[in-house]
């Protein structure tokens, strides 16, 4: 599996969570489902943007790795 490939599943992993979520927040909305999203949630969301750039930067090197063993 490429890295492009991998950031792919990631991400359409997070959208499905996501997806989930919100049918599961339209029936839980307290204080503990709140905490739940600022716990779990939204760093998820922020280490998956941070996981995609760094898979680019990634994917980058490797394409110029490939490129010089030539």
């Amino acid at each position: 599996m490429g890295v492009y490939e991998g950031r792919g599943q990631l991400s359409k992993a997070l959208k499905n969570l996501l997806l989930r979520w919100v049918e599961v927040h339209s029936s839980w909305d307290d204080e503990a489902s709140k905490h739940f999203e600022e716990k779990f949630i939204f760093p998820m969301e922020m280490d998956l943007k941070n996981a995609s750039s760094a898979m680019d930067h990634m994917a980058v090197v490797l394409s110029s790795v490939r490129r010089d063993c030539q």
